[in-house]
C-alpha cells in the first residue's frame, strides 16, 4: 500500500505487522558477563579503500535500557554519511543484538523487517521470537538495525504528531478527479517535502537502499563477521538482494522472505499491490461470508458492490471518530489494506466493517493507526518520513505510458479499490532531491545460494515478485508457501520453517525449488 500523496511512488510495506509500543535504548553495562559475543574482532579485510577506519571501530556496547537479563545489547555505531565521501560527515546506526541463548553463537543473524522505514532495533528487542524462532534464536546472536534514516539512526524528520495528522488525514475539499483537489494534494505534498528537507539536517539525498546496504556490510565488519548472515522481510528483501548484488564475496546464508521484483516501475509496483490486496480481501470475503458476524451478506461479487457502496458513501460523507479526526474513504482503504496483511486480523475487519456500516468510525481508525504506527495521537516512531524519503530517492519517475498501463491494472484487477488507490499528485515530484535508484534486474553473480519465500496470496508483495527474484538471482532458490497474509517464515508452515532453519543451522541447501502446502 503507497502512503498518502506517494502513490505513485514505490510501494513496499512493513513486513512484520509487530506493535512498536516500547522505547528501546541504551543504559551502563548491567550484565556481570566478562566479553559479551558482541565484542568479536572487527573484520576490515575487504573493506571499501578509504572507509577502513569504519569496519575497524570499537563499540561500546551497553545492556539495552529495560531488560538487564545480559541477554540484549545495545550500540550505536558510526558509518559515513556519503559512501562516496570517506572524508565527510559521519552518522550513526543504531543496532542491539539479541545474544544466543546456547552461549555459543554461530554468528551474527541480522534481520530486517521491512518497510522501508520499520526499526529492527524495536523487532528484536520486543519480538525476537516472531522475527526469527526459538531455534535460530537459540544458535545465533540476532541483529537488529535501524537503517540510515530510520528510528534511533541518524532519521529523517519531517512533522511532529500534529502536522502529520493534518498531512496524512485532512480530506481535501474539492470533488475527487477534480484540477482544485489535486492543487490541494500538490500543497500538502509540497510541505512535508519542504519540512522533510528542512529538518534532516542535510540526510535526504543519502537515504538509499544501495547506502543502506553498504552500512549492512559495515555493520558485519565490525560485529566480526566474515560472511552476512541475513533474514530480511518484504522491503528488506530488497535491502538483502541489492547488497548481495553490491557484495556478492561477502553472502554467507541469505533468506529474503516476500521478495520484491526489483526490475519493475514503481507505478506497476503500486498496480500489482492493488491486485494483490483485492485478492486478500476477496479470500476474507470468501471466508466472512460462511460465518455470522459478516457485515455482507450474499455472493462474493454481492459482497464486493457492498463494500463499494460503502466507499463510494464514505468518500461523499465522512465519518467522524471519537478523536475528531474525518474517515473518507482513501483512510477507510488504508485501514482495510493494514488488516489484510495477516489472516489472523481479518475477524477484527469485521468488527471494523460493521462498525463503519452503522456509522461508527473508531475502530477502523484503530487499523488506520496500526498502519501509521500511531497510538493515543502520537507517531511512535518515524516510518511514514523514512518510507517516503526511500521511495522518493530508490525510484525514477515513471513515464506516462507507465502510470496509463498501471492505471488499467488497477481498474481491471483490483476494482473494490481503484477509485481510491492512485492520485493525480506524487510526493516525489515535489521531493528536494532527484532520484539516484535505478529499476534492474539483481543477479548477484558468485553469492552462495540465497532462499527467496514467496506467499501464494500475499497481498503486499505478490508471489510473482518472489517468483521473479529468485529466477533473476544468480543462485537463487524458491521456496514456495501455499496460504494467505504477508510473507512466509514463521508462520506456522512447518515444510518452510524446518527448510529455513536447516539453511541457518546447517548449511543445507534445498535441492532446488521447494512447494509448501498449507500445514
Amino acid at each position: 500500500m503507497i502512503r498518502g500523496v506517494l502513490r505513485r511512488a514505490a510501494a513496499a510495506v512493513l513486513a512484520a505487522g509487530v506493535a512498536v509500543a516500547l522505547v528501546a535504548g541504551c543504559t551502563p553495562k548491567q550484565s556481570s558477563q566478562e566479553q559479551p559475543a558482541p565484542h568479536r574482532t572487527p573484520v576490515t579485510q575487504g573493506a571499501p579503500a578509504g572507509f577502513e577506519r569504519y569496519y575497524g571501530q570499537e563499540i561500546d556496547w551497553e545492556s539495552c535500557r529495560g531488560i538487564d537479563d545480559g541477554t540484549y545489547y545495545c550500540a550505536s555505531i558510526t558509518a559515513p554519511e556519503d559512501w562516496a565521501d570517506a572524508g565527510g560527515d559521519d552518522i550513526e546506526l543504531s543496532v542491539i543484538v539479541r545474544l544466543a541463548s546456547s552461549g555459543t553463537a554461530k554468528g551474527s543473524l541480522f534481520v530486517n523487517p521491512g518497510g522501508p522505514g520499520a526499526s529492527g532495533v524495536d523487532m528484536v528487542q520486543q519480538a525476537a521470537d516472531f522475527a526469527v524462532g526459538d531455534d535460530l534464536l537459540d544458535s545465533y546472536d540476532v541483529v537488529g538495525f535501524d537503517p540510515r534514516g530510520v528510528g534511533r539512526s541518524t532519521a529523517v524528520r519531517c512533522f511532529d504528531s500534529d502536522a502529520m495528522d493534518r498531512y496524512l488525514f485532512d480530506i481535501p475539499s474539492a470533488p475527487r478527479g477534480s484540477k482544485e483537489r489535486a492543487s490541494e494534494q500538490q500543497a500538502s505534498a509540497e510541505s512535508f517535502a519542504r519540512a522533510c528537507d528542512v529538518n534532516s539536517d542535510g540526510l535526504l539525498p543519502f537515504v538509499t537502499t544501495e547506502s543502506a546496504a553498504r552500512d549492512l556490510d559495515l555493520l558485519r565488519g565490525v560485529l566480526g563477521d566474515e560472511k552476512l548472515s541475513y533474514l530480511g522481510y518484504s522491503y528488506g528483501s530488497f535491502l538483502g538482494a541489492t547488497y548481495a548484488e553490491l557484495f556478492p564475496q561477502n553472502v554467507g546464508r541469505v533468506v529474503l522472505d516476500g521478495g520484491l521484483d526489483p526490475s519493475i516501475p514503481s507505478a506497476i509496483v503500486g498496480a500489482r499491490q492493488a491486485a494483490g490486496f483485492q485478492s486478500a480481501f476477496d479470500a476474507y470475503l470468501e471466508r466472512c461470508l460462511t460465518g455470522s458476524d459478516c457485515p455482507f451478506t450474499g455472493t462474493v461479487a454481492d459482497a464486493r458492490q457492498q463494500m463499494a457502496d460503502a466507499l463510494t458513501a464514505v468518500d461523499a460523507r465522512r465519518l467522524t471518530a471519537t478523536d475528531g479526526r474525518k474517515l473518507g474513504a482513501d483512510s477507510l482503504v488504508t485501514g482495510i489494506v493494514s488488516a489484510l496483511y495477516s489472516e489472523g486480523n481479518w475477524s477484527t475487519l469485521s468488527s471494523a466493517l460493521t462498525g463503519v456500516l452503522e456509522g461508527d468510525a473508531d475502530d477502523m481508525f484503530e487499523l488506520v493507526d496500526r498502519y501509521y504506527n500511531r497510538y493515543d495521537g502520537q507517531y511512535l516512531d518515524n516510518s511514514t518520513e523514512a518510507f517516503s524519503a526511500y521511495n522518493c530517492m530508490d525510484y525514477p519517475a515513471d513515464p506516462e505510458d507507465v502510470v496509463a498501463e498501471a492505471n488499467a491494472e488497477v481498474a481491471q484487477k483490483a476494482p473494490t479499490f481503484a477509485p481510491y488507490w492512485s492520485s493525480d499528485v506524487s510526493l516525489c515530484d515535489a521531493w528536494p532531491y532527484p532520484p539516484t535508484g535505478t529499476r534492474d534486474e539483481i543477479h548477484a553473480d558468485g553469492a552462495a545460494p540465497i532462499l527467496v519465500i514467496g506467499t501464494t496470496n500475499d497481498p503486499a508483495t505478490p508471489y510473482e515478485w518472489s517468483a521473479a527474484l529468485a529466477e533473476q538471482l544468480s543462485s537463487g532458490i524458491l521456496l514456495t508457501r501455499v496460504g494467505e497474509g504477508h510473507t512466509g517464515f514463521n508462520k506456522g508452515n512447518a515444510c518452510i520453517d524446518d527448510a529455513v532453519v536447516a539453511y541457518f543451522e546447517n548449511d543445507t541447501v534445498p535441492d532446488g525449488d521447494l512447494r509448501c502446502e498449507a500445514p
